[in-house]
This record gives C-alpha cells, sequence and structure tokens, in this order.
C-alpha cells in the first residue's frame, strides 16, 4: 500500500511531540500549522532569502535587528532602540539582552547562547563577502561605509560592546531602516556557519518563534517550536501559540487547492487560474459556498506588474526604432483597457495601473498627481499616426513572456491590432525569460516588481540610471537627468511629506516619458481554515506564524 508523503510527516511529527508529551495528554492537542511552498525552497539560510519560498521559511527561523508590522511601519526586535546621527551617516542600536540563539550542536553543551552585538557585526559582513556569493549583497553595497577601493569598510559594521552596534553609511539612505527589516539582515551564529559551511542551508540555527527539525527535500520541512523565544503577548504568555509548522512541496496548483479543500492544509496564498473561478465571481466578490466554510481575504499586495521597453539597444538582434519613440510607447499603453482586462482574466483580482509605477499600497502613492494612461484607443492610434505608423506601414513588434501570462499578453495583442499595432508573442520559460530581460536582449517584455521593502524609493530604483541591470533593476535602461536628480535628492531628504512629493514628481516623468506599461498594481487572495486565528494579511504578503493560533 502506498503510504503519502502527508501521512508519513504526521507520522514524524506526533513521534517528535510523544517524546516531549507530559503523562495523560492527548498527542492530537499538539497544534501543527500546515502550508504548502509550491515554488521550489533552495535554502533555510537568509542570505539566500530571495524568493517568496525562502523568505517565508527563514522568517519563521531568524529575526534581524528591527522588523515591520501589519502597516508596514518599522518597529524593534532585537534592537530595543536606537538612534540616527543628525548627518544620517551613522546608525547605534541598542539589542536586548534575552535573545538566544536555538540549541544546536554547534554550541559547547549543545545549547544556545545570547545574541551579542558582534554577531550582526558577522552576519553583515558575511552578505557582503564575494566568497558567501549572498543573493543580498546588493542591501549593503554602495550603502554602506567603503574603504578606497571601494570595498566594504571593516569599519562599516561595529559592536561597540556586547549590546551596542553601529552601522555606518557612505551617504545619507532614508530607506536604511527598512532594508533592516529584510530576511538578508536576520542574525546569524558564527559558530553555525563555521560548523556546517555550505550545509548550514539545511541546518538553520536562529533567534526565531520555530527551531529547525528537518527537511526532506521536495516533501517537506518541519520546524518546532521555539520553548525559549524571547517574545511574549500583551498577557505575558510566551510566543508563538503553535507547536509546528510543517511546509511541504506540492508544485501542481490544482492539487494543492484540493489539498486545502480536504482540510489537510491551513492556509493558501494566492489562486491561480483553474480554481479562481471556484472561489471569486467574475466581479472579485467571493461566492456564496466560500463564505462560510474558508476565511477568504483580499488585499494589496506590494507587487507591480507591468511591460517594459528596452530603451538600450547595445545588446538586442535587431534594433527596433518604434522602442525609442516616445508616441510609440504613449499609444501601446492608451490601446490597452486594463479595468477590462483585468475583470476577464483576473476576476477583479488587481487595481488597473492608471498611476505610475508605485503601487497604492505605500502612503506616498497618489493617483490624482500622478496620472497615468487609462483605456483610449482614439489618442493611441492618433499617437502612431503622428509617429509615421499606418496600415500600409503598421507597427511591428514582439513581447517576450511566460506561459503564465499568455492569456494576458493575448488579450493584449488584440487590443494593439485594434489601433494598427501587430504584436507578436513569445512564451519562454521563466529562467530563459529572466536572463534574457536582465542582460537587454528583450526589446519588448512582461515583468513584475515586488518590493523588497515598503517605500517608494524600491520601486523608481528601476528607472535611476546608474542601476542598469544586469547588475541593477533598471531592466529598460531609461536615462533621464531631470529624473536621478530628484532620486538624488529624495535619498537625503529627512522630511516624509518632501520625500513624498519627490517621489511623485520621479513618477510622473516616469509617465510621461513611458520606458514601462504599468499593467495592474497586484492584490493577493488568502484563504485560511476556520479554525485558524491571527494569521493577518499584509501588502507584502509576508508570513508570520509567531501570533497565530489554530483553534
Amino acid at each position: 500500500m502506498q503510504v503519502s508523503t502527508h501521512s508519513i510527516f504526521l507520522y514524524i511529527l506526533v513521534g517528535l511531540f510523544a517524546s516531549c508529551t507530559e503523562a495523560g495528554e492527548s498527542k492530537t492537542d499538539k497544534k501543527v500549522f500546515r502550508y504548502n511552498q509550491a515554488e521550489a525552497l533552495t535554502s533555510l539560510d537568509p542570505a539566500f532569502a530571495r524568493n517568496q519560498a525562502n523568505i517565508w521559511a527563514t522568517t519563521q527561523l531568524y529575526n534581524g535587528l528591527v522588523e515591520l508590522d501589519q502597516e508596514l511601519k518599522t518597529g524593534p526586535a532585537i534592537a530595543k532602540s536606537w538612534e540616527v546621527s543628525p548627518d544620517g551617516m551613522a546608525y547605534t542600536f541598542h539589542l536586548r539582552d534575552d535573545v538566544y540563539f536555538h540549541d544546536s550542536e554547534a554550541f559547547p553543551g549543545g545549547k544556545g547562547r545570547r545574541v551579542r552585538a558582534q554577531d550582526f557585526a558577522y552576519s553583515f559582513h558575511r552578505i557582503v563577502d564575494p566568497a558567501t556569493a549572498s543573493t543580498g549583497a546588493w542591501v549593503f553595497n554602495d550603502k554602506v561605509l567603503a574603504d578606497a577601493t571601494g570595498a566594504i569598510s571593516d569599519t562599516a559594521f561595529l559592536a561597540l560592546n556586547d549590546s551596542t552596534f553601529r552601522v555606518y553609511l557612505q551617504a545619507p539612505f532614508i530607506a536604511f531602516l527598512e532594508i533592516l527589516t529584510m530576511p538578508y539582515a536576520y542574525v546569524v551564529p558564527r559558530e553555525a556557519v563555521m560548523r556546517y559551511g555550505k550545509d548550514f542551508r539545511a541546518n538553520p540555527v536562529g533567534t526565531g518563534p520555530f527551531r529547525f527539525n528537518l527537511w526532506d527535500e521536495g516533501n517537506a520541512i518541519v520546524m518546532l517550536r521555539n520553548p525559549s523565544y524571547w517574545k511574549v503577548d500583551a498577557a505575558g504568555k510566551r510566543l508563538p501559540y503553535l507547536d509546528a509548522v510543517q511546509v511541504s512541496f506540492i508544485t501542481d496548483k490544482k492539487s494543492e487547492f484540493l489539498t486545502f479543500m480536504q482540510g489537510k492544509l491551513d492556509f493558501l496564498s494566492g489562486i491561480k487560474e483553474g480554481s479562481r473561478d471556484l472561489i471569486l465571481n467574475n466581479d472579485g466578490t467571493v461566492q456564496e459556498d466560500f463564505k462560510d466554510k474558508f476565511t477568504v481575504q483580499k488585499v494589496p499586495y506590494l507587487n507591480t506588474e507591468y511591460i517594459g521597453f528596452q530603451l538600450d539597444s547595445a545588446k538586442l538582434k535587431e534594433a527596433n526604432p518604434a522602442l525609442r519613440d516616445k508616441r510609440v510607447r504613449q499609444a501601446l499603453n492608451y490601446a490597452i483597457n486594463k479595468k477590462e482586462m483585468i475583470a476577464y482574466f483576473r476576476n477583479n483580482i488587481g487595481i488597473a495601473g492608471h498611476s505610475g509605477m508605485v503601487p497604492p499600497s505605500l502612503p506616498s502613492y497618489n493617483d490624482s498627481l500622478v496620472r497615468g494612461y487609462a483605456y483610449n484607443p482614439g489618442k493611441a492610434i492618433a499617437l502612431l499616426q503622428a509617429a509615421g505608423y499606418s496600415a500600409q506601414h503598421p507597427l511591428q513588434m514582439r513581447l517576450s513572456t511566460v506561459q503564465e501570462h499568455k492569456e494576458l499578453a493575448e488579450y493584449m495583442q488584440k487590443k494593439w491590432a485594434e489601433v494598427g499595432a501587430q504584436v507578436q508573442i513569445d512564451i519562454n520559460q521563466a529562467p530563459a525569460h529572466q536572463e534574457t530581460v536582465d542582460n537587454g536582449r528583450a526589446p519588448f517584455f512582461m515583468k513584475s516588481w515586488l518590493g523588497d521593502y515598503p517605500d517608494a524609493e524600491n520601486y523608481l530604483a528601476l528607472f535611476y540610471s546608474k542601476n542598469f541591470s544586469p547588475a541593477g533593476p533598471n531592466k529598460t535602461h531609461f536615462s533621464n537627468a531631470a529624473f536621478d536628480q530628484l532620486y538624488e535628492q529624495a535619498k537625503l531628504e529627512r522630511d516624509v511629506k518632501k520625500r513624498w512629493s519627490l517621489y511623485q514628481q520621479m513618477d510622473q516623468i516616469v509617465v510621461e516619458e513611458c520606458p514601462v506599461i504599468v499593467l495592474f498594481y497586484d492584490e493577493v487572495v488568502r484563504l485560511t481554515q476556520p479554525n485558524i486565528v491571527g494569521l493577518e494579511p499584509n501588502p507584502m504578503n509576508t508570513l508570520n506564524l509567531e501570533r497565530v493560533r489554530k483553534l
């Protein structure tokens, strides 16, 4: 008889808990939170927390100096307080004295020790060390103090004593605290990294609400409650409430949805095409059958879906002069009925991209000051004609995308044809598509930008001329002197309202020059079983389980 992976891990969990169950206590009293990760999880080392899979798992295992609350405001974590120098160049953090690393064989006697400022100095230097090859080196490179050669200075990260940690910047960077909320800035112990080397990815040692237990790659991960976690709730009860977290790896979205419907998963994030019509009406409201069975939440998501134009022809096989004509870019933008597209193909999940690149879930967003492109086919035709294109001389383009977006691409292809633009669609595998776009070989491409941290600077960095891909996020190679000047000014502006005004001016330049077509600002749909309490969504779609209860 074949036994399912779910059953195997259920037996494992029961066995794990049996060893620590008090006499007379039922094994079934243990609360295990089960979620699925369809995307490949490659590492439990925060130095490689690049994608959602890695981020969600490492969030359960580690902590940083600071963290985001549900409103995306930065608050204390291991650092109980901090000061920023008047010139914005030095950040001094004062650490709690009750935070301990998980018990591990890496420590003498297997007992986790207290976190000290030296651990943060080590962890941050490790991120920028080329030998680590962290995907997160960018969070400190070009921001913290560098030496004459351009390398990160030995004094960029300093432990002044066991409980005082300081970071020196080479220039003020207003969103630096938000950057420190990312998993790349989580603290790790030198002893564990030295003991396990490259295998630290599968032998994580952190300070978080859950401690690592086992990882059967491709099947499941089990994390158990950290009995010594440093956080308590308002009543003084030690967190977390759950006893364990079990992560499964069902790659097929239909199978994942069926597993959730069978009650074998507690939580589901993101509803794909095959299941969307079962849960949502065409107008985006929840169908009656689901209102009572599950908790359904639709919330804004820090993710902007867009189409980019490659403005630098250096690496294009065929240079297309139309790409460098602003009128053409604007015409293709006006030709898309974004509201109709979201209604027909996404059950109204998402907000039409009628402003700039900055999404509505960020406080600097203002669609009355940053006016984008609403559907206007007449204007699209007039702009194409002004640019020299007609029925006798039609605009011809090639759009690069992935299979997941094929329906949307075909819809836009139809709308572009209605205004006289002939666009062919090239469907590529996701890794190949990413590589082609990053290296400037895709003239016209669909992409998305998921915010790394909750500040508009992270979105506007896509258009700063010093951030050209592949080294930086400027995949269109957009260059505009006025934009660059505002960007550099905003990075130094400490007055929030003035900085927002600068962001809005930059975003309006992006709208006018149109290096991208903003399609929509994404939303995320979350489903949870009715016995799950305290799992609050937020625009970054993070998964924080330390205050979740399973009734």
